[in-house]
């Protein structure tokens, strides 16, 4: 034993990892960054095309309209 909490034995093992590579850490970094992205890209595709689709369908609509 060495008396700490598994938790502040992963904090100093992230430290000592960060320390002797940071590039591969920024690395990560981007990467998640990267995941976001285009989560919320594929996301807001789906937006667009709900709109599209809205926008048709009301367009469609006035043009089905009697006109007096």
């Amino acid at each position: 034993k060495i008396g700490c909490t598994p938790e502040t034995l992963r904090v100093w093992y992230q430290k000592y990892l960060d320390k002797l590579n940071p590039v591969k850490v920024q690395q990560l970094s981007d990467q998640e960054r990267i995941k976001q992205l285009e989560r919320e890209n594929k996301e807001l595709q789906r937006a667009n095309e709900i709109l599209r689709k809205a926008a048709a369908f009301f367009a469609q609509a006035e043009l089905d309209r009697p006109h007096k």
